[in-house]
């Protein structure tokens, strides 16, 4: 497995991959594995990392253009994805179902049937891009002869692979999972692009013909994330949704779960309107439609990146050098003088802590989304 042409060094550079793997103690040759028929992509969660990983999809439909390719996600999550044209299927995993199993010995049976199903689709190749005890199992579940992960895989995840390949962890997150690829030799490529269910896009169309937007171009914020401590202070969106309005007569539409409605709610009254009712789908339908989003490290920036919609994101206690919008990073908003340490601290040590947030001020903000309106 060391034969590669002088791209694929250039590529090694790039992505950091070292070529150590169990391929060396697999005297398996690249060439006896360069054709499977059926391939399993395993990134279960979350949204954001889900949309990120498209770019594997394509590169592996680049590279078997004749495969059946599947990909095993979280029911949740799945719609963000299962509308791509390189896709054969999902396979749904039903985290929430299976997350109860010490308690819920019931639940066994179904267990077993899902695990059994991976192991019964034969697939010839698998690329774990988790890299958890959880995907690690299910890759050695589908008990497929060529399992590909990464070597520092945490929680044992590693022990599901065949083929395991240092990839340097300080990369963006898309170009690790490329780097991976390209340390199995499967060239990289770098395709973000999403597909809105029609039928979602169209709902989306009505939906904006209803509250009295139509085709006008609109602003859509999206002031929530799964962290409070990733959250721009709600009181700040509300000055912003005002200066889209006055300012840019730009209409602004708001987005968040059902359950955030609390937090989101002064920014609705302040707008005088109220949630749509989405799902994925129809989140992907409001964000293709939009002219800019203004959001978080989050889910919906992602989707945002991969329909093409520009964006202007808030970062505070994560670094988007590894998880920031790919390739846009000059649109991203952090505090000044944001340190090193302070990125080192976990954002889920920090949970409701906005500290750091709270230091990206309105101006910060407001200079960088009058510099994306005028491209």
């Amino acid at each position: 497995m060391e034969g590669k042409s002088c791209l694929g060094c250039q590529l090694s550079r790039q992505y950091g991959y070292s070529r150590r793997s169990m391929a060396d103690h697999h005297p398996q040759s690249r060439k006896s594995v360069n054709a499977p028929q059926r391939l399993l992509l395993i990134r279960p969660s979350a949204l954001g990392d889900v949309c990120r990983t498209v770019p594997v999809l394509v590169s592996l439909r680049k590279a078997f253009p004749t495969a059946q390719i599947d990909w095993l996600v979280q029911v949740p999550f799945a719609p963000a994805v299962a509308n791509h044209p390189d896709l054969h299927a999902v396979v749904d995993f039903d985290r929430k179902r299976f997350s109860k199993l010490l308690i819920r010995p019931d639940r066994w049976g179904s267990f077993r049937a899902f695990t059994g199903q991976l192991r019964e689709s034969r697939y010839d190749m698998v690329f774990d891009l988790q890299g958890l005890a959880r995907s690690g199992f299910f890759s050695w579940a589908t008990r497929a002869p060529v399992r590909v992960g990464f070597a520092n895989a945490r929680e044992g995840g590693h022990l599901g692979y065949t083929h395991r390949y240092h990839v340097d962890a300080n990369l963006h997150t898309v170009d690790r999972m490329l780097g991976l690829l390209d340390a199995h030799g499967i060239r990289p490529e770098v395709d973000m692009r999403l597909f809105t269910p029609a039928n979602d896009l169209a709902w989306a169309d009505d939906y904006l013909k209803e509250i009295g937007v139509g085709k006008q171009p609109f602003a859509l914020l999206a002031p929530t994330a799964q962290w409070l401590c990733k959250c721009w202070p709600i009181d700040r969106f509300v000055k912003l949704a005002k200066r889209l309005q006055d300012e840019k007569n730009l209409p602004v539409v708001v987005i968040a779960a059902p359950h955030e409605q609390a937090i989101v709610q002064p920014l609705l009254d302040a707008l005088d309107t109220s949630l749509p009712q989405t799902t994925i789908g129809r989140m992907m339908g409001l964000i293709q439609r939009s002219a800019l989003m203004v959001c978080h490290d989050s889910g919906p920036l992602h989707m945002a990146v991969g329909l093409g919609t520009p964006t202007v994101s808030l970062f505070g206690p994560t670094d988007p050098a590894k998880v920031g919008p790919y390739q846009q990073n000059q649109w991203v908003v952090q505090p000044e003088n944001l340190t090193a340490e302070e990125l080192k601290q976990s954002y889920r040590a920090r949970k409701d802590d906005q500290s750091i947030m709270r230091r990206i001020t309105e101006e910060q903000v407001w200079d960088r989304v009058q510099q994306r309106l005028e491209l």
